[in-house]
């Protein structure tokens, strides 16, 4: 994989990714990662890049040909090897794990963050093929969103976790949250590991884990079970685990 990122400020994206996991796989060669000023592109000795805009209001735009020349020294003249260009923006869909797994499909992808006001509508029609929010809200700039957008995709390329069960059983891999978990001591604070998890019965583990993982969702993400079909049984359970919550020192504990 290989990720290329334009931006007016290629330092903080390269101070967040080449640290930690993502910094390793870059330094293995698992991925790859390019930044671009797009300053270098400006045309001019001052390296200016926007402009006010028309029709007026508040604040600068970035200007088309910076945007674009940037653009094109990375994407080229040939057509069919342009790389799949992501713009990031409040106006996106938002960002979530089934988006993450469809980009990890792609070869090379592109970022393009915008700052001030934003970016000349004109430039964005013309190298843009999907624009992605990390959420329903507004940022400085587009760099913070493009590096979590990257590591989101990473962590799912062969090699840069210990292996696919790393990721396979996290929260939104399968439309719902993941289980709480638990490590030693057994007993912190007078709360416990559920006894279940110490039984060592495989079985019996996975099937707590899964409606754990109901309960989680239901508690926290309801609107994320809308996309799931849940048995009467599995809402009988559901249903005696949240009566119980009300008692102190309440643990999910499935008994078969």
């Amino acid at each position: 994989m290989k990720y290329t990122v334009l931006t007016l400020f290629p330092e903080q994206v390269r101070s967040f990714l080449e640290t930690s996991i993502i910094g390793r796989a870059i330094k293995s060669g698992i991925l790859s990662l390019d930044t671009v000023q797009i300053r270098d592109f400006c045309g001019n000795s001052y390296g200016k890049v926007d402009d006010t805009m028309f029709g007026g209001g508040t604040g600068m735009l970035m200007q088309c040909e910076p945007v674009y020349a940037a653009w094109q020294s990375v994407a080229g003249s040939d057509p069919e090897k342009r790389p799949h260009t992501i713009f990031l923006s409040p106006k996106g869909t938002v960002f979530n794990q089934q988006k993450a797994m469809d980009l990890a499909k792609y070869p090379h992808l592109v970022f393009l963050c915008g700052h001030y006001e934003g970016i000349d509508q004109r430039v964005l029609d013309t190298i843009v093929d999907e624009e992605i929010s990390i959420g329903d809200y507004v940022l400085t700039g587009g760099e913070i969103a493009a590096c979590v957008v990257i590591d989101s995709i990473s962590r799912m390329l062969p090699g840069v976790l210990p292996d696919a069960s790393a990721y396979e059983n996290e929260s939104h891999m399968g439309g719902v949250l993941e289980a709480p978990q638990y490590t030693r001591p057994e007993t912190w604070r007078e709360k416990s590991v559920p006894s279940v998890l110490l039984s060592g019965h495989h079985a019996k583990i996975i099937e707590w884990r899964r409606l754990s993982a109901l309960y989680e969702t239901w508690q926290k993400r309801p609107d994320l079970l809308d996309r799931q079909v849940i048995s009467a049984s599995d809402w009988e359970i559901l249903l005696e685990w949240k009566e119980e919550n009300q008692k102190p020192n309440f643990q999910p504990n499935f008994q078969p």
